[in-house]
Formats: structure tokens, sequence, C-alpha cells
């Protein structure tokens, strides 16, 4: 293999395995459960990113009902790192269906994503649930750097699989730590995309949801969130803003002392979502029921018996895998702070768009507000509230070169508690606009 030189940008050509007749053996018949009805294809599978290594990783697809050809692709993303965007995003956000509270019959999402568009989830980096390595050190050694790269070269296999989508729009979407793996991926691409010998991704923008793009401004933003929604004492407060330098990442004993009382003054709710039940039981029921409007706050539990049955897993073409939603890997490289590549994309000139659900306690609002007020962009269109079904579906603000939105009464997984409101916004960035203002 020759290095190639692009810019600033040295690497070698990607891997790029045969896909012959891969398409086919990968669509799904039809999901254990699955509601009557079910009017688009979905596919799932494994690609090989690395075959000396022996690295897969799995994906599940769904298409549009209605003019897949002429809908955009979108790739989702789910954090961790090392959590599942089958289990999460998929079967809990914005996919297609939701599991019962039986753990083993599905619901139809009548607010997912692929109303609008041809919705791409990918298990990555491989040791994340159905994704594995033959080469057991590379779940010790799983960083940034590794997962943009593999996520690149599955991209480009995938599109070998599926040429048709090589021509459509592209846009990466994710949430929480995917504040990392969206932008590094774009940036990947953006950079490899100047070699003229491989497929060129035709990547339109990025979306992130409650996005970790700067740890001491995340911890910054979350400790005045606390405060601001009247769950830690003016004491705790008080005594953080006098001894805890928190942008810098200068602490103190006497710091860590107050950190650890507005820690502990929270009590027992779930940070993700300060407003939601918590869940008392860790079975599935026998009645089969499921809202998607008012989400079930066990739903955890009912994905994990749906994902770890056999005939669930055949269908899926997944390997025999003891399936929990998230997994420990050891993680060798996580930069402080995303902002310098999220400056890069700005420069490049894609749509930007960070939304965040406002209940959220563990990457609030307000670190988002706070990490993006450090670019210093100028605003194009002031902080307005945007509407779906004559209610505020939540504000927007646009910047030069981003957007901001918040979805109104989302925690940290926006489109489990604002279906109708994430499918809103979504809609309105892949259509490039902003939300409703009526």
């Amino acid at each position: 293999w020759t290095e190639l030189a692009v810019g600033d940008e040295q690497y070698y050509p990607v891997y790029i395995g045969p896909q012959d007749g891969l398409r086919e053996a990968d669509k799904i018949d039809a999901l254990p459960g699955q509601p009557e009805g079910v009017d688009f294809d979905q596919y799932a599978g494994y690609v090989t990113v690395d075959p000396k290594a022996g690295r897969e990783l799995f994906y599940y697809f769904v298409e549009s009902p209605q003019k897949s050809s002429c809908k955009p692709l979108v790739l989702w993303l789910n954090g961790g790192p090392g959590c599942s965007s089958l289990g999460y995003g998929a079967m809990q956000e914005l996919g297609p269906f939701r599991v019962n509270s039986d753990g083993e019959t599905l619901s139809r999402n009548n607010y997912a994503w692929n109303n609008v568009a041809n919705v791409l989830f990918l298990e990555s980096p491989a040791g994340v649930r159905f994704s594995y390595s033959n080469t057991s050190s590379n779940y010790d050694n799983a960083s940034d750097k590794s997962t943009a790269e593999d996520s690149y070269t599955f991209l480009l296999n995938w599109l070998e699989r599926f040429p048709q989508y090589k021509t459509q729009d592209f846009y990466l979407t994710g949430e929480s730590y995917a504040g990392h793996f969206v932008p590094q991926l774009a940036y990947t691409i953006l950079s490899k995309n100047k070699n003229t010998n491989q497929t060129k991704i035709n990547l339109k923008g990025i979306a992130v949801g409650n996005a970790l793009i700067d740890d001491n401004i995340n911890i910054k933003g979350r400790f005045d969130f606390l405060w601001t929604h009247a769950l830690s004492s003016d004491e705790a407060n008080a005594g953080i803003n006098k001894y805890c330098d928190l942008l810098t990442g200068n602490t103190s004993k006497t710091c860590y002392k107050y950190l650890d009382q507005a820690s502990h003054e929270i009590g027992n709710i779930d940070i993700y979502n300060i407003y939601a039940p918590l869940c008392h039981s860790t079975e599935t029921k026998t009645a089969s029921t499921c809202s998607v409007k008012s989400f079930d706050p066990c739903t955890d539990n009912y994905v994990n018996s749906y994902m770890n049955l056999a005939e669930v897993q055949k269908a899926f073409h997944a390997r025999n895998t003891s399936w929990s939603s998230c997994s420990g890997i050891g993680w060798a490289d996580s930069p402080t702070t995303i902002l310098p590549t999220i400056k890069q994309l700005i420069d490049y000139g894609i749509s930007i768009w960070m939304y965040s659900g406002d209940i959220d306690g563990m990457v609030p609002i307000t670190s988002s507000r706070y990490a993006i007020n450090t670019l210093k962009l100028p605003v194009k269109t002031a902080w307005r509230p945007w509407y779906y079904n004559k209610e505020v579906g939540g504000y927007v603000v646009e910047y030069k070169g981003l957007i901001l939105t918040t979805v109104r009464g989302a925690g940290h997984e926006v489109p489990s508690y604002q279906p109708e409101r994430s499918l809103t916004m979504i809609s309105s960035f892949l259509q490039g606009k902003l939300p409703p203002s009526s």
C-alpha cells in the first residue's frame, strides 16, 4: 500500500472487501413479534473493517417507507463510549419499533426518523454488543481515533454493499459521547474525500444531541444546571463558585467537598431526565403494553430481554451473544475538548446542529450553551421558540456556522421522551431550515 498525502492528512488506502450477495443475505424477513403492516425494508449484518484482526462492525438499516430512493441517508451513533446504537437509538429512541413490556413483541413507532430518511444504526467500536474482534487487544485499546477510522472504513464498505446510496445526501447524527464520534467521523470523511481514488461520501451535515464536547465546560454546566433546577443547595453552589475553577480543571480539596455535597443532594433521581419516574422492577410484564408517547422507565429491561432471545439474534443475522446495552471497553484516547474539530467543520461549511433535551442533567443545555459561546460566533437568527402542534416544541438560535436548538421536555435521549417534537426537529435539520416559528 502506498501512503497518500492529501492536504495535511496522511493515510493509507482503506480496506474494501468483496460485497457481492451480502445485501440480499442481510435482508431481514421479519423481526420476532413485529406488528402487522410493516411497509419498509430492513437489513442487518456485519461489515469487515479489518480482515487481519478479524474486526467486524454490526449494523441495522431501515429504509424509508415512502420514496426511499429520494430520501437522505442518516447514520446514527450512540455514545458511552461503549453503548449500543441498536439497543438505544433503534429500539428505544428513533427506530421504527419499540419493545413492548413483555420483552418479546414490538410496537410501531409512528414518529420514527425513517419517516423522513433512510436510517443506519452502527454498533461501534468493536466490542460494543454485536460488533466484535478476533483480536482481544482491540477491546482494551479502543480510542476516538481508531473508532473514527473504523467507522469510515465501515461506511465505504457498506456503500459498496448498498451502492444505490452512494449519491444520496448523507448526514451524521448521534448523542452524548457521539459529541466526540460524530465531529471526528465528519472530519475524517471530509479529509479523505479529497482522495479521488475512492468513494466520495456526500456529507451534508451533522446533528448531535446533548453532546459531550468539552469535559471541563460540561462539569461547570452540570453543576449550574443542578442549582438552577433546585436540585442542589445554595451552600453547595456558593462553595463551588468560590473554591472551584471548573473551566480550567483546577480543583482543590475544598472544591471537591462542595462538588460531593451537590452530587449527594440530588438524591435518587434519573439524572438523564430529572423529572422522569424511576424503574422499580427488573422484570418484564406478562401483558404486552407500549405507548410511544409516554416513555416507560423500564424500557431498558424489555430491550435487554428481547435482544437476548435466540430467534431475535438469528433474525438480525447476529452471532450468538450475551447482549447488554453497554459494554465495558478500554479507552486509549479521549481529547478533553472537541471544540477545535467543530471549528474545522464550521470552516468546511457543512450544516452543524447541536440539539438538547432541556431536562437532562448529565450533559445539560447549560453545558452546550457555555461550550458554543466559547466559539464567539455571530448570531444570524435570534433565540426564539419553535412550535409543534400549536405548542412550544423548543427554542432555537442560529449562529454563523452552527444552530443550537432545544427540545422541550426531553431528557438525554431526546426521541425517547419527545418523539413528535424530535421528528419535527430532525425534519427541519434535513430540510436545511429552522424549526417552525408558529
